[in-house]
């Protein structure tokens, strides 16, 4: 009997021990679910690597870690980059049973390991619903304190213009590489006009010369980003819908995107159109801006394994019968072409962690005539056809090393312009003569660069260096004989270097400090070595190409203060830049212009010295669970140190305050925005450049998220009719030159429909 119960205890007891073991190995078992940080769905084919476990998540985003002391965890996915998990971490997500990522840039290129610092300072702009409605990316890239916009239109055609930088000097690009250049001698076709805006996710503006892996940034780099395949478990439609109407102008826009999403492919078909007339100002003066665009286009998504992409965009944009007041002729017809294609890899558990390349090529095909224009008396018909191509290609790896890593590659841009503007003459002894100008004389570029970008990690600070090499060849493949008379040589073959250093001290978890220090070589453009008597500048004088011009160089220096809580942000960045060999123009006595309506001719010249140096000053706070609020403050100050005058085209210093609310969670969201700009006195009358008087307006808007499918935005802009035009507006032509104002008082609606 004692050894019945006896044997049976002993039964009993190891019993119990095998239940405890399994209870406490399966306790130690935990699911934790991979999130997008925007959409909160789970994230499928995270590759992750758990000591000696490794694989992928589900469908759901979900991965099972049997959890051990000491372990770090490290999680991988191609449009999510990188990211490590101390054990620490581990746990407490593990009874948080949720990890959120963002996605990164381009699916790798800005890979997040710990913290990534900005080369720099840098912002970044979500493309909003409203956002993806607007017809002209540079209007949008306003909102980006320290970018302004030269306006030679009052609805088209904006040209950006970062700290005082402008055309070459700014490195624009789409998904870091695809690049296009303005056919129109007078840019009415800037490359920021040929953006499919309803497919960018997000443009990054990097200040200065610092990042330099996207091209020669001598001033900054403007990257748009397109959307990124959105691979669903399983195959559906997609689509979205949108339409406004602005009364100030009766502009009409509209936008969609139509496809199917699926496990391995995502393709989409997108579409824009928009329309306007005419707008009235805030004296009630009546300013042209006839527009019409339509972009239309395709993007391909393929996933090929789980560990590579591949993608295909193409993108047309037409312009038509465009009004552009500040200049001798308006736009007849743009016809532009993007195409682009990509391929993305990530590698595990090797050194070698990502490898992106892309190529791509673009066609402008550009006509613009005087015919609309009232010229009395009209002495000559003028119309000018122009192209240009633009071809290349970029290769990136990714290094990853215990506590850097490393970005290396090489990019490769060929430019090319051609056109020839057509003169009939109407009165005097010429009448029905017909003179041909050969206004770009078949000119073209070749760039070659080499890069490289290292970022390091310390306890308590973070180090970037950055470098490339350039090697940049140009010619006239046709040249014009008087342009031939004037110089001896129109080829020219430059190799130059450029590299920045900087790094941020993190003093603790609110206070950083970063400095910057960048020196960029620029090779001068197409227009600035080839252009052939065109008034393309600020006043009308006819620009003279330069072959000769030597490259320009930027020596900056960045000091970057940075104050963050939980609901305050704080960001002061001050910047000196010494610039030598800075490329501008000078009037050459002996050269006759071309058209009698201009006053002389220009010729592209260097200035031994000059000198840009400004700030850049913002605040962040959430005031409550409903309420924030931002504050900016932006200045620049530019100078020719050779002519002891302001440089030209230097916008005043600018305040803008926006108050924001957020009620019946996140459904209703209200907006007032008050911009201030100071008068402009700084200016360059060796260029005609004239003051500017100081003005506030006043927008508000008012956002309504009626459910997960509709959205209603509307709102005035210029609440109280302000009548007031920027410092960078080119002046109305004719016998009364009078800048172009901006629009007065303007209400506005939005709808959008979406089922992505």
């Amino acid at each position: 009997m004692r050894k019945i119960f006896y044997n049976s205890g002993i039964r009993i007891m190891f019993l119990l021990v095998f239940i405890l073991l399994v209870h406490y190995s399966y306790s130690q078992e935990k699911t934790i679910k991979i999130i997008d940080e925007k959409t909160e769905l789970g994230i499928p084919d995270v590759h992750y690597h758990y000591g000696e476990a490794s694989g992928f998540s589900d469908n759901n985003g979900n991965i099972l870690l049997q959890l051990t002391d000491d372990t770090e965890l490290f999680l991988s996915h191609l449009q999510y980059g990188k990211i490590a998990f101390s054990s620490d971490e581990v746990k407490n997500l593990a009874n948080e049973g949720v990890i959120t990522l963002a996605q990164s840039s381009t699916y790798l290129p800005a890979a997040l390991v710990l913290v990534h610092p900005a080369a720099g300072n840098n912002k970044t702009m979500e493309f909003s619903v409203q956002h993806k409605l607007a017809h002209d990316a540079g209007n949008l890239l306003e909102s980006v304190p320290s970018i302004s916009t030269i306006r030679k239109s009052g609805a088209y055609g904006f040209d950006p213009v970062l700290r005082g930088f402008k055309y070459d000097q700014i490195n624009l690009v789409l998904d870091g590489s695809q690049t296009a250049s303005a056919a129109c001698p007078n840019r009415m076709d800037p490359a920021a006009s040929q953006i499919p805006i309803n497919m960018i996710a997000e443009a990054e503006v990097l200040k200065g010369p610092h990042s330099l892996r996207y091209g020669n940034a001598f001033g900054g780099t403007i990257n748009f980003k397109s959307s990124t395949p959105d691979f669903k478990e399983k195959t559906k439609v997609v689509g979205r819908l949108g339409t406004s109407y602005e009364s100030n102008g009766n502009i009409f826009r509209t936008e969609g995107v139509a496809g199917v999403a699926g496990p391995k492919v995502d393709f989409r078909l997108f579409g824009a159109y928009s329309t306007g007339d005419d707008y009235t100002d805030g004296e009630g003066v009546e300013i042209a801006a006839r527009f019409n665009r339509l972009n239309w286009g395709g993007k391909l998504g393929v996933k090929l394994s789980q560990t590579q992409n591949m993608g295909v965009l193409v993108s047309n944009n037409i312009a038509k019968d465009v009004d552009f007041p500040a200049l001798p002729m308006d736009l007849r017809e743009d016809n532009t072409w993007l195409v682009n294609a990509s391929h993305s890899a990530v590698f595990y558990d090797k050194v070698l962690t990502s490898w992106n390349t892309s190529l791509y090529g673009t066609m402008v095909d550009h006509l613009m005539d005087n015919y609309d224009k009232v010229l009395d008396p009209r002495m000559v018909d003028a119309i000018t056809d122009a192209e240009t191509r633009n071809y290349g290609g970029r290769t990136e790896l990714r290094f990853d090393f215990d506590k850097s890593y490393l970005y290396a590659g090489a990019d490769y841009r060929f430019e090319s312009a051609d056109g020839y503007r057509e003169r009939t003459m109407l009165m005097g002894p010429m009448n029905g003569k017909v003179f041909t100008d050969n206004v770009w004389q078949d000119a073209e570029i070749n760039r070659t660069g080499i890069f490289g970008e290292w970022h390091i990690a310390h306890p308590g600070f973070q180090f970037v260096i950055s470098g490339r090499l350039d090697i940049n060849s140009s010619k006239a493949k046709n040249p014009d004989p008087t342009f031939e008379e004037i110089y001896s040589d129109l080829e020219s073959s430059q190799v130059h270097p450029s590299v920045s250093v900087g790094g941020t001290r993190l003093f603790n978890e609110n206070f950083s400090l970063g400095l910057w220090m960048g020196m960029a070589t620029r090779s001068p453009g197409i227009a600035e070595r080839y252009i052939n008597q065109f008034p393309i500048g600020l006043d009308p004088y006819e620009m003279l190409g330069n072959p000769d011009l030597d490259p320009e160089k930027n020596n900056q220096l960045d000091l970057v203060f940075r104050y963050q809580t939980a609901k305050t942000h704080i960001n002061v960045n001050v910047f000196t830049s010494v610039l030598r060999d800075y490329i501008s123009s000078e009037i050459r006595e002996d050269l006759q212009p071309a058209m009698s309506t201009s006053p002389g001719v220009r010729q592209f010249v260097n200035i031994k010295k000059a000198l840009m140096t400004g700030f850049e000053a913002g605040w962040t706070q959430q005031l409550s669970s409903f309420l924030s609020h931002d504050l900016s403050v932006v200045y620049t100050y530019g100078k020719n140190q050779k002519l002891d005058e302001p440089l030209p085209e230097i916008p005043p210093l600018e305040i803008k305050y926006r108050l924001m609310g957020n009620f019946t969670g996140s459904k209703v969201k209200p907006e007032i925005l008050f911009r201030h700009a100071m008068k402009q006195n700084r200016i360059a009358e060796s260029y005609g450049e004239t003051k500017t008087p100081a003005f506030s307006v006043v927008d508000a808007k008012l956002s309504w998220l009626i459910n997960s499918v509709f959205t209603m935005t509307g709102g005035v802009q210029n609440l109280f009719d302000e009548a007031y035009y920027e410092h960078l507006s080119r002046s109305v032509r004719g016998a009364e030159s009078r800048p172009i104002y901006s629009p007065g008082r303007s209400f506005y609606a939005t709808l959008t429909i979406s089922f992505l």
